[in-house]
């Protein structure tokens, strides 16, 4: 009897680990469907419900008043530099430089920014932190890069070339009636070949963006951790008037 029982627990034993025992599995078919987000999709009102202070808060933080524009504000109303462009370029020379100095203890020279980067218009009127989000939209940040006067010269001459009124700060140059370089000055001085400047741009830039591969001739480079968004959303508190021209820090000779 006490066998029987032994042969019968074996028994029972095996078909449980033969029964426990995994088949492989084989990948045959993998199928898909694309779900179209859009107007056709109903909204749910528990989603609503609960997204609606959000979204308040964010509309009454980015809709708030910061400044005031008297005219419309635009990077298409001049030739070789913009009411947009001139606005943009001294915000980052201005709010970008105190943190600058503060981890190198130097000063930016000058800034160079790129005409494409500005994807908006600010209007006449009242100014907001989302009329910041509609010029910049990107997350681009504010780097310095040491650039040896050399090619700082190269930057002159891309720019003369380029057509396109590319914001500048710091710096002027000056053609003649036949679209030649006359003079490029740094802070009111001529272009030093041999000397280190420190050029703040954004990091699409100083990586070649925007064809501008004389960046990548840097000596180093300084990353200030601050989105040319938000240095332009700073400097709208500061101000309470935004009154940019179209000016003499890059223009050509009658």
């Amino acid at each position: 009897m006490i066998l029987k029982i032994q042969h019968f627990v074996i028994f029972i034993t095996l078909l449980g680990f033969v029964s426990c025992k995994q088949e492989k599995q084989t990948l045959r078919k993998i199928e898909g469907k694309q779900i179209p987000i859009d107007s056709t999709i109903s909204k749910s009102q528990a989603i609503e419900d609960f997204v609606a202070p959000y979204r308040n808060r964010i509309n009454e933080v980015l809709d708030s008043t910061l400044t005031y524009a008297p005219k419309t504000i635009s990077k298409e109303d001049g030739e070789f530099n913009t009411t947009a462009g001139n606005l943009m370029a001294d915000i980052v020379l201005k709010e970008a430089n105190p943190i600058f100095k503060a981890r190198t203890g130097k000063e930016i020279d000058f800034v160079l920014l790129n005409h494409g980067g500005i994807r908006s218009i600010i209007s006449e009127g009242n100014v907001s932190a989302r009329n910041a989000f509609e010029i910049m939209p990107f997350e681009n940040t504010i780097k310095v890069a040491s650039i040896k006067g050399n090619y700082v010269n190269d930057m002159v001459e891309f720019l003369i070339r380029s057509g396109r009124a590319h914001p500048i700060s710091g710096m002027q140059i000056v053609l003649d009636k036949n679209r030649k370089l006359k003079k490029a000055l740094v802070n009111g001085a001529p272009i030093d070949p041999n000397r280190i400047y420190y050029v703040a741009t954004s990091d699409y830039l100083i990586t070649g963006g925007d064809h501008m591969g004389f960046f990548k001739n840097n000596t180093s480079v300084t990353e200030t951790d601050y989105l040319i968004r938000n240095a332009m959303i700073d400097y709208f508190k500061k101000v309470d008037t935004l009154a940019p021209e179209v000016d003499d820090r890059f223009y050509m000779e009658n």
